[in-house]
């Protein structure tokens, strides 16, 4: 009984995922936007810490949204976002590391490696603006102030970050 329960609720979650159904916490154009960011500054060969700064959003958009499903699965555990958390970074730096896109000699920025300093950075402003976003809702009742608001204000502040960063690095 036990099992069978556990099969169908994991089916269940994978079966959300695939749809998109139920991000509250990050929304799936949140998710997308940053994917078609990284997309587009690879092809067009931006700097590598500007396309960190997209990965590591899609990153951090990843790791919410995530545990934001799991929550509302009623899955929950000691650890549970950290581990999370520890996941994906590994799923997505683990990848990057081994094909030689981090730890390229002379592709750094104030000695640290270009792509993983956008990570980094990326994952910390898109978490801010998320962070932002829910701080103003909460003032205003419960409501944004103007339609998809929610995606604007994380990928808004990519964006400074990115033009920030091409100032820098040109």
């Amino acid at each position: 009984m036990f099992k069978k329960s556990l099969v169908l609720r994991i089916f269940s979650l994978l079966s959300t995922i695939m749809s998109y159904g139920i991000a509250k916490a990050i929304c799936p154009i949140c998710t997308i936007a940053t994917g078609i960011g990284v997309g587009f500054s690879r092809r067009l060969g931006i700097d590598d810490t500007i396309t960190g700064l997209w990965v590591g959003a899609l990153i951090a958009s990843t790791i919410a949204w995530t545990i934001n499903i799991l929550t509302s699965y009623g899955i929950r555990f000691i650890g549970r976002k950290p581990l999370v958390a520890f996941i994906y970074l590994l799923l997505f730096l683990w990848p990057l590391y081994y094909y030689n896109y981090i730890g390229i000699p002379g592709n750094t920025l104030c000695g640290y490696d270009k792509l993983l300093l956008g990570i980094i950075i990326g994952i910390i402003t898109f978490t801010v603006g998320c962070l932002w976003y829910n701080s103003i809702k909460v003032s205003n009742e419960g409501h944004a102030y103007f339609p998809f608001q929610k995606v604007f204000m994380p990928v808004g502040l990519l964006i400074i970050m990115s033009i920030l960063f091409y100032c820098i690095t040109r």
